[in-house]
């Protein structure tokens, strides 16, 4: 199954397009769990438990593995193995240099680490992108229009005529071959998701910014779906991974994802979001309640 099949799977399977960004933060988790990479392991660990069945994907950031140095890397990878096979594994890496030096990137991402999908920076051109590309039944997100301040440096710059995201937008669609690429395109760029979403066609949009960043979930969802007619993935992070910092993050974080969900589904509908609220309480403290009871006996690999 290619990447873009396995994550229109899990999208349908789990009716989430949410992409759950796994960026472990010790200063933002249970103060019990930043002691250590193996209490990091275990934090990140119930939080797969109990929100597997609500996302479409998740999505390491590598920054925030690298920084521990060799332990960090060995947490990143244990976190990776931990998620369940079917999900799809975006790895946030923003990679991109020369061909060589590319294919040596694109094996530790793909083959050492395990992830479907990667993020690239289009900077250094096509030959920095075509050995992560090379992989048959990997994908990558190529950086368009990022959400933040210093995006207009460079990204709104005119090129014979047009804005470079628009011109990276094109370009990745013509390079795109074989159906493995897709675009990351912030959620605070409104009328630019609209323009890059009609460049794009049937390329998959990655949309982060939504949540602690501003981005507004119904626009980004509206227009990075074109009306829920293209393919497009929801990244949040903070607001639902520290949604508390008690004893019971995992079931907030397992609750605010179900808000999001039955939010995108009000989007679709038309009706309000409490017309679309499941009554979903009795699974989630079982849920919840099994988590709690796993973690008391499991260790981390």
């Amino acid at each position: 199954m290619n990447a873009i099949d396995k994550l229109k799977e899990m999208q349908s399977k789990n009716d989430s397009l949410i992409c759950l960004g796994l960026d472990l933060d010790a200063k933002k988790m249970p103060v019990e769990y930043a002691g250590s990479t193996k209490k990091m392991f275990d934090f990140a660990h119930w939080i797969i438990d109990a929100t597997a069945d609500k996302v479409c994907a998740y999505k390491p950031n590598i920054a925030f593995y690298e920084r521990y140095g060799g332990e960090g890397l060995s947490l990143l990878k244990q976190i990776i193995k931990r998620i369940p096979d079917e999900i799809p594994v975006i790895l946030d890496c923003k990679r991109g240099d020369i061909g060589n030096t590319a294919s040596h990137y694109a094996a530790a991402m793909f083959e050492w680490f395990g992830a479907d999908w990667v993020t690239l920076s289009p900077y250094m051109g096509y030959d920095s992108l075509r050995p992560f590309m090379e992989y048959k039944d990997k994908g990558v997100f190529v950086l368009c229009l990022t959400s933040n301040r210093g995006a207009k440096d460079f990204q709104h710059l005119n090129v014979e005529g047009k804005p470079l995201y628009r011109q990276v937008a094109e370009k990745v669609k013509y390079w795109d071959k074989d159906g493995k690429c897709g675009l990351v395109v912030g959620a605070t760029n409104m009328e630019q998701l609209k323009e890059i979403r009609e460049v794009a066609g049937d390329m998959p949009l990655l949309i982060p910014g939504v949540g602690a960043q501003g981005g507004s979930l119904e626009d980004a969802v509206k227009f990075g779906t074109a009306n829920f007619s293209k393919l497009a993935v929801i990244n949040v992070s903070r607001s639902v991974l520290y949604a508390s910092n008690g004893t019971d993050y995992a079931k907030r974080a397992r609750e605010e994802l179900e808000k999001l969900n039955n939010q995108v589904k009000s989007f679709r509908t038309g009706e309000s979001e409490e017309d679309t609220i499941v009554d979903s309480e009795n699974v989630t403290e079982q849920n919840s309640e099994a988590v709690q009871e796993t973690g008391q006996s499991n260790q981390s690999e």
